[in-house]
């Protein structure tokens, strides 16, 4: 049996359906009359279960986590005819049944045969997960304490792993980038390839926490895993060492003709003072040009892609429009100092160029006409809001969509380049480029014109 079927197989045997996505909701419970005080404790904790669930307003984007110690496992919660009536305007107006969670609930903690071993917390985390996974959104996810504090080293730019940005994409593990230098890109790992297994573990029917758990470990340790790459039937198998992994948000060099070479890695925390020190370095250079690479680059913090195409684009522009679910639009523009506006440039993308760097590109080349050159983009274009939850637990939620200054919409399609060069694998194994070497011969006719 190859290793599709054996992935179809699985998702077979664990397929399963969940019921849930509430903001705003009341609960009138009829309990039978034989639960008196005795279990008055339980039932408070029933509720306490019920809030966790409940999605809460939280900071714009991206946020910090809050601790909070697990509740205590409860021995036997009964709850019968509880009814959750759907207060939100957005969702169909209806009421939402919530004893057949309970009575699964039950049966769980009464019959199954590892019931002494089950933690009731761990039963409320994976119900919470398979709420968002019924949203069929690959990007609104929950984060358990420990999941949540990886996700912010991430957001911060420094952790332990492989080095590569994954993505649920038609419910298989995705490589959205490989991130620059990392062991990820050093294995030969690239966009686009399909993660089909992690050790001996088959990737079927697992949220993409989890598959991120697995393949994430303490430094100097081996992971492997089966992938398929695009436009290829066989797969292969290849080992990564894990190590820590410390990225540069943005790296300058200078070419010949006083042209900056500017690497944008991803849009993090501290990308917006990388970026600001690397501007007065091309200031000061007197540079003719820049190349500006979001190759690889999946993306990152939406503000933080706002602050940089303030510096290349004047002042009062569209960079990005959000749309949310009700069709309202809002612009979000430049803030002023544009102190690169006034010089020719040339942005390089490819399909690991996602969300943010998407962004970037987009405006760029919206705003200014600015020249694309490489391969179609991934095509991300939603917006998530990271909230924090009780416990050290966190969500992300999609709250929006975005569309490129002239108002497109770039979802599953990505953004296409003006001049389309595609990298293959021999030219990563012999190092050469064929995306730059384009870039920087478009770059110098522009300086010439100029």
């Amino acid at each position: 049996m190859d290793i599709q079927e054996e992935i179809k197989k699985e998702q077979q045997e664990n397929s399963f359906y969940s019921k849930a996505d509430l903001e705003e909701i009341e609960v009138e419970e009829n309990i039978k009359k034989e639960i008196f005080q005795k279990n008055k404790k339980i039932f408070q904790k029933t509720v306490f279960v019920l809030m966790i669930i409940l999605l809460c307003w939280g900071n714009y984007f991206f946020g910090y986590k809050n601790g909070e110690k697990h509740s205590k496992e409860s021995k036997n919660i009964s709850l019968i005819g509880s009814l959750v009536e759907n207060k939100n305007p957005n969702f169909p107006l209806e009421k939402v049944d919530f004893s057949l969670y309970w009575k699964v609930w039950d049966l769980v903690k009464e019959k199954h045969i590892n019931k002494a071993e089950i933690d009731a917390q761990k039963l409320v985390y994976g119900s919470i997960k398979g709420m968002l996974k019924a949203t069929e959104d690959p990007y609104s996810n929950f984060f358990d304490p420990k999941e949540s504090a990886s996700f912010s080293q991430e957001i911060e730019g420094s952790f332990e792993g492989i080095g590569a940005e994954l993505t649920m994409k038609n419910d298989i593990l995705t490589v959205i980038a490989p991130l620059e230098g990392s062991p990820a890109q050093k294995s030969g790992l690239r966009a686009g390839d399909k993660i089909l297994k992690v050790g001996d573990k088959i990737i079927a029917d697992v949220s993409i926490e989890e598959a991120v758990s697995l393949i994430r470990g303490p430094k100097n340790t081996e992971v492997k895993l089966i992938i398929l790459s695009e436009g290829e039937n066989e797969t292969k198998e290849i080992s990564i060492i894990r190590m820590t992994i410390t990225l540069d948000s943005v790296v300058l060099e200078f070419k010949d003709n006083q042209v900056a070479y500017l690497k944008i890695n991803q849009f993090s925390q501290d990308t917006d003072k990388e970026f600001s020190r690397a501007v007065e370095k091309i200031i000061a250079q007197k540079s003719s040009g820049i190349i500006l690479d979001m190759r690889n680059n999946p993306g990152g913090l939406l503000d933080k892609a706002i602050d940089i195409a303030s510096y290349l684009i004047p002042e009062n522009k569209v960079v990005v429009i959000e749309e949310d679910s009700t069709g309202k639009r809002n612009n979000l523009n430049t803030l002023g100092g544009d102190k690169l506006s006034y010089l020719p440039i040339v942005v390089l993308i490819d399909k690991g160029s996602a969300s943010a760097s998407e962004i970037l590109a987009g405006a760029l080349k919206d705003d200014r006409g600015i020249t694309l050159i490489g391969e179609k983009s991934f095509g991300k274009g939603s917006v998530q809001q990271l909230m924090d939850l009780p416990g050290g637990s966190s969500v992300k939620i999609t709250i929006a969509k975005w569309l490129t200054p002239n108002g497109e919409y770039i979802m599953e399609k990505g953004i296409e380049p003006d001049i389309a060069i595609e990298m293959t694998r021999e030219d990563y194994e012999n190092k050469r480029d064929p995306q730059l070497e384009k870039a920087l011969e478009v770059l110098s006719e522009k300086i010439n014109v100029k």
